[in-house]
């Protein structure tokens, strides 16, 4: 970075250079061919000021023009016109070329192998030629670039040289992150070693430590899953596996028959145990770190909730009384329609495995706010307050029933469109579950 900057300053300043050099060289053009112009016109007004017959060089005696000092490179030529074509010289600069062939106004010509800039006013029956070399201009121009040239260079090194130790200084908290990030092993959770960035720099230093704080979170959570799950996985495998070795001895002696088909029913209980719990684990997984789907069908409370009914009464363990108050009239919720059926089956089903043999009620109200809360309850034997705040957590179950997902998994669709799940004591007894997802508006 620091070389594109440097390589990409000095080229805009080096344009910059070159731009004012060449505006400089024509003005100081401009200014030297203005100078011979006010010098051949302040000449021609002085000779015509003269008394007549006055001129130098006018008398038959003058055989020579006269000499006239100047400055070296600089030239000067006074002559009397004689007729349209001839005239006389009566004045020259020592030393100097002859300007009589030069033609009227500006031109650049060779006299004695230098080149001149010369200008010719003819005014009153004189002839003013001026001129001055091309070498002595083009010696002023250098002594201009190298006067002005020198300080520039000197002060776009400088400024190189300044704005690099800034951006070097400046960017060290980066570097210094860049060492940290390079030397932090997978599993380290602790802070970002104390720096200092300038402010400009700040927030990017915050985005990553929340960045790297989101990481760590996601990792342990993973890992804790990934213990609980196996951990879940374990138990009805070991019982299948148990039950299969019963039913494998069982079956070689035929007075045992009635072991061998009650180990088969374990053995089919656990393989039922293992795909509801591998289901759940795979909805968790497809919930967990994703955003919500910008585009879906809303889905109908209604229906959904008689749909979850339906799917828990088909179970022969669902077979007891569900009371259902629902509103008139379509209430529809942003949610797609198979999350919130998995979620209100969840629920409906977690009332009816712990609300001992109890009226399970499932109600839907409308709040003024725009909400859609679903209430789903027994008259159980209930929680206590901090069983409820653990009800929620993975694999958390009182008992031994159940896997211990399926209200986890109500709270992930709940956070992932934007509701919430509480659970609350019934006044009566039991367990008030109440979930609540934004309504369709």
């Amino acid at each position: 970075m620091l070389s594109i900057i440097g390589v990409s300053l000095l080229s805009v300043w080096s344009l910059v250079a070159v731009w004012m050099l060449i505006d400089v060289r024509n003005e100081l053009r401009s200014a030297l061919d203005d100078r011979l112009a006010a010098s051949a016109r302040m000449v021609a007004g002085l000779m015509l000021q003269l008394p007549a017959g006055a001129p130098p060089g006018s008398s038959s005696q003058s055989a020579s023009p006269l000499d006239v000092i100047a400055r070296d490179g600089l030239a000067c030529e006074v002559s009397l016109l004689r007729g349209e074509v001839l005239f006389q010289t009566v004045a020259r600069t020592t030393g100097s070329p002859s300007l009589a062939s030069a033609p009227t106004g500006y031109t650049t010509r060779s006299f004695g192998g230098r080149e001149w800039r010369t200008y010719v006013l003819e005014q009153g029956g004189i002839r003013i030629a001026t001129a001055d070399r091309i070498d002595v201009r083009e010696n002023l121009l250098r002594d201009i670039a190298l006067t002005a040239g020198i300080p520039f260079a000197l002060a776009l090194t400088g400024s190189l040289v300044l704005l690099w130790f800034g951006i070097g200084r400046g960017l060290r908290p980066l570097e210094q992150l860049r060492v940290a990030l390079a030397l932090r092993r997978p599993d380290d959770a602790s802070a970002l070693p104390a720096m200092s960035p300038p402010p400009e720099l700040r927030p990017l230093v915050e985005t990553v430590e929340r960045l790297l704080a989101r990481t760590h979170a996601a990792i342990d959570r993973e890992r804790r899953f990934t213990d609980d799950a196996a951990h879940e996985l374990r138990s009805p495998l070991t019982g299948i596996k148990t039950n299969l070795q019963v039913l494998q001895l069982a079956s070689s002696r035929p007075e045992h028959e009635g072991l061998a088909g009650q180990a088969l029913s374990s053995a089919e209980s656990g393989v039922l145990r293992l795909q509801a719990t591998l289901d759940q684990l795979l909805m968790l997984a497809r919930l967990d770190g994703r955003p919500a789907a910008g585009e879906f069908a809303p889905a109908d409370a209604t229906t959904a909730v008689r749909q979850a009914v339906d799917d828990a009464q088909a179970n022969p363990s669902g077979a007891q009384n569900i009371q259902i108050e629902c509103p008139p009239g379509p209430i529809t919720v942003m949610v797609p329609a198979p999350l919130l059926n998995s979620a209100l089956r969840n629920l409906i089903d977690n009332s009816l495995r712990h609300g001992a043999g109890s009226t399970v009620f499932v109600r839907v109200e409308c709040a003024d706010s725009g909400t859609v809360h679903f209430l789903v309850g027994d008259q159980g034997p209930g929680l206590t307050d901090e069983e409820c705040a653990h009800a929620v957590e993975r694999f958390w179950r009182r008992g031994g029933g159940g896997s211990g997902l399926g209200l986890a998994i109500v709270k992930a669709i709940a956070e992932r469109y934007g509701g919430s799940l509480s659970l609350l004591r019934g006044a009566a007894g039991g367990i008030e579950t109440k979930l609540i997802f934004p309504g369709y508006r």
